[in-house]
C-alpha cells in the first residue's frame, strides 16, 4: 500500500489503535459536485518559490506546496468538467468589499509582513483572483466569502441544495483551516466529503497531514486522486442530473 502524508506522524499505538477500530470510508453519494476553494493569487504568488522566498512577495503564499499541488488540482477539474458534474468556485471577499474585518486579518493583521499591513494594501486589487490555471468556465459557478467557511453567509447552501448535490469533493487550501472549516460544515449539513489528498494544501507540513488524518478518521475521506477519478469515470449520473 502506497504510503500516504499522514503516515509518517503517526505512532504505533496510534496504527494499532485504527486498526482496532475497524473504521470504514464513508464513501460517494450518487450525485457529487465538487468545490474549489480559495485557489488564488494570495496563495500561489507569481512562481514557484521556497516558501520563505515566497512570502517576501506573497505574505499569505503557501509556497512550493501550492505549485505541487496544481497540477493534480487541474486533472481533477479537467475530470470533473469531462463527467459534467457540478464545479463551484469560492474566492475571498476584500475587507472594503465586505464592509467587515474577514477572518484572515483578524489572526494576521498584528504580524509584520502578513494581512493588514503595506503588503496586503498592495496587493489587495488582485490577491483573490483565482490562478488563471483554476479559473471557472461557462457554467461553472463563482462565489465570494469573508471568511474561512464557504457555508457561512453565502448562498452555498442553497445552491447546492438546488442542484441536488449529495457529495463534494474538495480541492482547496489551507488544510488547517478553511478546509478543514468546510468539510465539518459540510458533514454537519449531511453532505458525503470526499477530499482529493494531493490537491489541498498548507504552509506547514505537519499541520496538513494531522489535518488530512482527523478529516479522514471523522467528517469525511481523504482518498488519493487516482481513486476518485476512478470512480468519477465510472459513475453514471442520475437521469436529469449535471450537464
Amino acid at each position: 500500500m502506497a504510503m500516504r502524508v499522514r503516515d509518517k506522524y503517526l505512532t504505533e499505538q496510534d496504527n494499532e489503535h485504527l486498526a482496532a477500530s475497524g473504521h470504514q470510508p464513508k464513501g460517494f453519494g450518487r450525485r457529487p459536485g465538487l468545490l474549489m476553494v480559495d485557489l488564488y493569487r494570495w496563495v500561489f504568488g507569481d512562481k514557484p518559490l521556497p516558501l520563505m522566498d515566497a512570502i517576501k512577495e506573497w505574505p499569505g503564499s503557501c509556497g512550493l506546496a501550492a505549485w505541487e499541488s496544481l497540477p493534480f488540482i487541474q486533472l481533477l477539474l479537467a475530470s470533473a468538467r469531462e463527467v459534467g458534474i457540478p464545479v463551484v468556485h469560492v474566492t475571498g471577499l476584500s475587507d472594503s468589499e465586505s464592509g467587515v474585518n474577514g477572518w484572515a486579518s483578524a489572526n494576521n493583521g498584528s504580524r509584520p509582513g502578513y494581512l493588514g499591513t503595506s503588503a496586503k494594501r498592495a496587493r489587495g486589487p488582485e490577491m483573490f483572483n483565482i490562478i488563471d490555471e483554476l479559473a471557472p468556465t461557462a457554467g461553472e459557478t463563482l462565489l465570494r466569502k469573508a471568511l474561512p467557511n464557504p457555508f457561512h453567509n453565502t448562498s452555498l447552501l442553497g445552491h447546492l441544495n438546488e442542484l441536488g448535490v449529495d457529495t463534494l469533493i474538495v480541492a482547496r487550501e489551507s488544510s488547517s483551516g478553511c478546509v478543514r472549516a468546510s468539510v465539518v460544515d459540510a458533514c454537519a449539513s449531511r453532505f458525503k466529503v470526499v477530499i482529493a489528498e494531493e490537491c489541498v494544501f498548507d504552509s506547514h507540513e505537519a499541520t496538513h497531514a494531522l489535518n488530512l488524518f482527523d478529516m479522514h478518521y471523522k467528517p469525511g475521506d481523504v482518498l488519493p486522486l487516482s481513486e476518485i477519478q476512478k470512480w468519477l469515470h465510472e459513475w453514471q449520473a442520475p437521469e436529469g442530473y449535471g450537464r
